[in-house]
């Protein structure tokens, strides 16, 4: 028999003398003495894992997966357990909680061996739980769910670009988490996370969390450099509105993580917690005071210089603070300030002040945001808002110029929104924007570049003179035509021309 020469294979001379039939051999025993083996052979667990591969494959439904009990839940569990913890990344100790990329060489082809041992189990068990035998079809079903979250966290280690893996431990890591959803007959992986329907709890996303949290510690979650990454993409497969039945599990350690000292980690941190703001009701995250303790831990990044980080926070503070800051009710009392003044006026002093190209293009794309959460709140600004849009304007930012096609648009914006206070300031901003139009015209840039920022000042000159009732379009006809370029003449003559002056 095929079974009894792979137990011979195995060394299980016991087992393979009483395997006359399928139903003879012990799988308890065998799982067992399989995980003792791997457990004292050190040299023979590769030899071991493919054994296991063929005797998976070969066994029939009515042999592995007999009537559950206790004892066979407990085999299966432990000889999974020693297989991932083969695979599983060494330790790290450092503070840093990062080690060489030399010390993960070992891994990747451990982790091949052990998924393709784990694939043939779910390939078995899919089988059995669709199997018209009920003792069959129940042991299997049983089976999954208790080995599910483990499967799951050991294939979402494996799967993604890290020093740990290659791309054939990814491919068949990504095999392992794709069998395991056929094997719990979900139809997606969300449905493996979050069950059938909503409120369902038998979704797996709990357990895998459980399975994670002795690891997502503040002791322990660095000695493990996978597990952040496991969490934060576990965390994103899940949206509205099963996210917030996990709330308690998913905030501390997205706040533990985000609090770190390195950058990268402070960065995955702010991208969980972002996702569980756009992901729960705002009632939830204002409930225990969590929105503010989100707000003070994103407020303290922004004294940070690093890109990267800055890039994370301001859309995620811009969300958090639309928790906070309940709509304006119109009431005839002027406005009060809130949250939005105390991001908006520390992002200003900090615009005003900086001179690296990349912060800078990071500032003014994201500031437009603030401007369309605030409304007419933005006038308390103006004064600050002017500088910044008139230094921005000054700084060449070649050879794509995103930071002055980001405060054009800003400027346009805010011409719309604030217009009532706007002529007065109207004298700084045309004397910018044409400066800024002779600039461009005597620079090295693409035609569809000088093209797209002429545009976008001529929109800017058209606001400011609707702003001032056509004082400004009549300013510009007297134009000194020797001190300008042809091409700033032609803008500023199709200005006066479309508008009739």
């Amino acid at each position: 028999m095929e079974l009894a020469r792979i137990l011979r294979d195995l060394n299980l001379v016991e087992e393979s003398e009483k395997c006359n039939g399928a139903s003879a051999c012990s799988l308890i025993r065998v799982l067992s003495q399989i995980h003792h083996r791997f457990v004292a052979e050190e040299s023979a667990k590769l030899g071991l894992l493919k054994s296991t591969v063929q005797l998976l494959r070969s066994g029939e439904g009515c042999w592995l997966f007999p009537e559950c009990s206790s004892d066979l839940s407990a085999a299966y569990v432990e000889l999974v357990g020693c297989f991932t913890g083969y695979a599983a990344l060494p330790v790290c100790d450092t503070d840093s909680g990062t080690l060489p990329s030399s010390s993960y060489e070992q891994i990747p082809p451990k982790a091949e061996a052990v998924g393709s041992a784990l694939l043939a189990l779910t390939v078995q068990l899919g089988e059995a739980v669709r199997s018209s035998d009920s003792t069959i079809s129940g042991t299997a079903r049983s089976l999954i769910r208790t080995l599910g979250p483990t499967l799951c966290v050991f294939s979402i280690t494996h799967l993604q670009d890290q020093a740990w893996t290659s791309k054939a431990s990814r491919k068949c890591a990504l095999e392992l988490l794709n069998s395991t959803v056929r094997a719990t007959s979900s139809g997606s992986l969300l449905e493996l996370l979050c069950g059938k329907v909503e409120g369902d709890k038998r979704g797996m996303l709990g357990p895998i969390l459980d399975t994670l949290q002795p690891e997502l510690t503040k002791e322990n979650w660095k000695r493990n450099q996978a597990v952040k990454h496991v969490f934060s993409w576990v965390l994103v497969q899940v949206g509205r509105p099963w996210l917030a039945d996990y709330l308690e599990k998913v905030f501390p350690p997205s706040l533990l993580i985000s609090d770190d000292y390195r950058t990268d980690n402070k960065v995955l941190g702010v991208h969980c917690l972002h996702h569980i703001v756009l992901n729960v009701p705002a009632a939830d995250l204002r409930q225990f005071n969590r929105a503010q303790v989100l707000y003070h831990a994103l407020f303290n990044h922004l004294y940070t210089s690093e890109a990267p980080l800055i890039q994370v926070v301001l859309p995620c503070l811009v969300d958090l603070l639309s928790v906070l800051e309940k709509p304006h009710v119109h009431t005839g009392s002027p406005r009060k300030p809130n949250h939005f003044d105390d991001v908006l006026r520390l992002i200003l002093t900090h615009m005003e002040m900086e001179h690296k190209l990349a912060l800078r293009r990071i500032y003014a794309s994201n500031l437009l945001l603030f401007i369309e959460k605030m409304g007419i709140g933005i006038a308390r600004h103006l004064k600050r808002l002017e500088r910044v849009v008139v230094g921005y304007l000054e700084v060449c930012d070649a050879p794509e110029e995103k930071a002055r096609l980001s405060i054009l648009e800003v400027l346009e914006r805010t011409i719309q929104t604030a217009w009532p206070r706007i002529e007065c300031r109207m004298g700084v901003l045309a004397k910018s924007l044409l400066r800024f139009l002779v600039d461009i015209s005597s620079e090295s840039l693409s035609p569809e570049l000088r093209e797209e920022l002429m545009t976008r000042a001529s929109r800017c000159l058209l606001l400011l003179d609707h702003c001032s009732q056509g004082k400004l379009l009549v300013l510009l006809k007297e134009v000194d035509s020797s001190c300008v370029s042809d091409s700033v003449l032609e803008c500023i003559r199709s200005l006066t021309t479309a508008q009739g002056v």
